[in-house]
């Protein structure tokens, strides 16, 4: 550790500062919060000092820093005075990008609000911390249930104001140990936590009983954790009339994501500090812009979009918004798909998993992580068991099974380094839970598919990454006129596709009315989504009277004359 550089306040407070990597880089100045010290952005300082200037230290009454005498000297005003003193020191002549976690953020609000300091500050990143005056007109306004929230969450405040009570909590190691396990850190000092409760006492009240109006035209995102347990998403979010140029990323984890999301936390930063020096707007953050809908500017990937459900669900994204990438081994459906959306095309077997891997890599390249991956691409096997050669048992697992299997794999791990959330949907069908004799090899890699989709919900959830399996039943597409028939000759097979193609038109359940089952099942985050009637009525059976449901699979297999089973017409 670097001997920190001593700073005075101008109440004549000291300071301790400390500067990690090239003073020539963009200068990043992070504040830290209660009850805290400098060291809670070692990670981030890690991950940022290659390519800036990262300046950390200790704010008055933590770490090696001096306590003011008095308890009006934790008020905003003289915290906001000691940062402007950091910035004197540090970088006198360029404007900074500002970081801030919890109280650290309180007071760097106040700073980037103040108008006189616009020049000073290049960006600002806020974690946990909101605005105190923000709060108070967010309050005034927000819905009920939200408030109720917020209130219950911040139950530790009034705690923290109780004369005595709290400073015994700190001096018995009770309330540090508490604290030190849920950061998954150090245990704060006894002095540092006894000292920042006049945070509360001295600034808290009066700013939410007398509020001002503060806004700020500083480019500000908000990195909001979604298992915060102290301050919600709401609170941190709804700010848009305080905030001419607002970016709002939800980040899966809890309240010490400097500590927890290290490396997430210097990407976020960096794309935000890059774009403010006037280099080109990450897709991220591009897309994290605040009141543009739920799906402006989503990167949403469909494989076997060329036709049918997944052109279907490439076009309703797209409507509604999005930035559609198409996949499909054939180019010309891609293309058509894609022109059709306003997206671009791609041709990849899903089958081939090198293929696959740089896919998922020239998508990341080109257009960022997506939000939503849609592993869409499959074919149709029907006959039996018995006539399935190992070839066509192959062919179908490559594609329908190992398919999902590599669309999962590659944008899956994205979606976990990325940090940010997203959604995997895997399309299965209802022959997943249904013992259909008629479709053994295709049943079975749908089914494997569903399994893995309920396994892979449980193991991303703690990622923020929803999981849906999207099991429609008769759907009106082209796969029945591309289906294999095992164990017959082509003019049968010809034959039976026709009926197929027709049974299947005369149903009419188009793949548009899929599409929008499958982008509500995301918005909802479902983990399993039937679509069509028989396949809710299928899903129930299966689970209340399996046992009907295999009685009525025997029904539909009788014997050939020779005694050998043959599948019913």
């Amino acid at each position: 550790m670097s001997r920190p550089l001593p700073v005075a306040t101008p109440d004549g407070q000291r300071l301790a500062v400390y500067e990690h990597g090239d003073p020539a880089a963009p200068t990043v100045v992070a504040v830290h919060g209660y009850p805290d010290d400098h060291t809670v952005w070692d990670g981030v300082v890690a991950a940022l000092r290659e390519t800036h200037h990262v300046v950390t230290y200790d704010v008055r009454g933590a770490g090696a820093s001096a306590t003011p005498p008095t308890p009006a000297g934790y008020r905003l005003d003289r915290l906001v005075a000691d940062l402007v003193a950091v910035l004197d020191a540090v970088s006198p002549d360029r404007p900074v990008h500002l970081l801030g976690h919890d109280w650290g953020a309180i007071q760097a609000w106040h700073a980037v609000t103040e108008p006189r300091l616009r020049a000073r500050i290049a960006s600002y990143t806020s974690i946990s911390g909101p605005c105190l005056d923000h709060v108070a007109h967010w309050l005034r306004r927000a819905r009920r249930r939200d408030r109720i929230r917020q209130t219950a969450a911040s139950w530790y405040i009034g705690f923290f104001r109780v004369p005595v009570l709290a400073e015994l909590a700190w001096r018995s190691g009770v309330l540090g140990a508490v604290l030190a396990r849920r950061a998954g850190g150090p245990r704060p000092s006894a002095r540092d936590g006894i000292n920042g409760l006049w945070l509360y006492r001295e600034n808290i009240p009066a700013r939410l009983a007398t509020p001002e109006q503060r806004r700020t035209s500083v480019p500000v995102q908000v990195l909001a954790p979604t298992a915060d347990r102290y301050v919600t998403v709401p609170m941190q979010t709804q700010i848009e009339p305080f905030v001419a140029d607002l970016r709002v990323r939800r980040i899966p984890g809890g309240h010490w994501l400097p500590r927890t999301h290290p490396d997430v936390v210097a990407r976020c930063v960096r794309e935000l500090a890059a774009h403010a020096e006037g280099g080109p707007e990450a897709p991220a953050l591009r897309r994290a812009r605040a009141g543009r809908g739920r799906w402006a500017d989503r990167l949403v990937v469909v494989t076997g979009a060329g036709s049918g459900i997944g052109r279907a669900t490439a076009l309703a994204f797209a409507q509604r918004g999005a930035l559609v990438v198409v996949a499909d081994r054939d180019r010309a459906s891609a293309q058509d798909t894609a022109e059709r959306a306003g997206g671009v095309a791609y041709q990849v077997d899903v089958s081939d998993g090198p293929a696959m891997a740089g896919f998922a890599k020239h998508v990341a390249t080109e257009h960022g992580v997506p939000d939503v991956v849609v592993n869409n691409a499959g074919i149709g096997m029907a006959g039996p068991f018995a006539e399935t050669t190992a070839d066509e048992w192959q062919r179908i697992i490559d594609v329908n099974l190992w398919g999902v299997i590599h669309g999962c794999r590659e944008f899956g791990a994205q979606l976990r380094a990325h940090g940010e959330g997203g959604h995997l949907v895997n399309v299965a069908s209802a022959a997943a839970y249904l013992p259909l004799p008629a479709l053994p090899a295709y049943a079975t890699t749908k089914s494997a598919v569903l399994t893995l989709s309920q396994c892979l919900r449980a193991e991303l959830a703690p990622h923020g990454i929803g999981v849906t399996a999207v099991c429609p039943g008769f759907v009106h597409t082209n796969i029945t006129a591309t289906t294999r028939f095992v164990g017959v000759d082509e003019v049968t097979e010809r034959r039976l596709q026709r009926s197929a193609t027709a049974a299947y038109r005369r149903r009419n359940y188009r793949p548009e009315r899929v599409a929008a089952h499958l982008v509500r099942a995301v918005e909802r985050d479902i983990a399993l989504a039937p679509v069509t009637a028989e396949a809710h009525i299928g899903l129930v059976a299966s689970r209340l009277t399996p046992g009907l449901l295999r009685s009525l699979a025997r029904r539909t297999v009788r014997p050939d004359r020779d005694g050998s089973p043959r599948r019913g017409q």
